[in-house]
């Protein structure tokens, strides 16, 4: 199955944040769309970098409650690791795994087109493992 598979079932919506924007203001973000990562972009289309729940608070760790004050850009992870529609979702599990993180954008061509997360990817292989298992218990019974 490809990325674009799963977007077409979840939808492409991606939640975006400015990376001057406030670490608060990332967490009301993250809080108010009950998601666990947002991407960092001044346009809404081109990935600056990714904030996740992790990196706020392991932040908040090191720096404390004013971290909350700082600007989205000082704790982003920079460095985004990316998918493409036309990529396999086995091949993506694999990508979240070796690169331990459980939010991935898809990107086509520079440009965001959605985002894909662990969550995401285990359901679609339940769904999968599900219809497996249906099919051979209608292939049983039929004999």
């Amino acid at each position: 199955m490809h990325i674009s598979s799963l977007l077409s079932e979840k939808g492409s919506s991606v939640v975006t944040i400015t990376a001057d924007a406030t670490v608060a203001e990332a967490v009301d973000e993250l809080e108010k769309h009950r998601i666990g990562a947002i991407v960092v972009s001044g346009d809404g289309t081109h990935i600056d970098g990714i904030l996740s729940e992790r990196d706020v608070v392991r932040a908040l760790g090191h720096i404390g409650a004013e971290l909350l004050d700082r600007p989205v850009r000082t704790i982003m992870t920079a460095v985004v690791v990316t998918a493409s529609p036309d990529d396999e979702v086995d091949s993506l599990m694999a990508t979240m795994t070796d690169h331990r993180v459980r939010h991935v954008p898809i990107v086509t061509d520079g440009t965001l087109r959605g985002i894909v997360s662990i969550g995401d990817v285990v359901k679609s292989r339940i769904g999968e493992l599900e219809k497996d298992r249906k099919e051979l218990v209608e292939y049983i019974n039929a004999r």
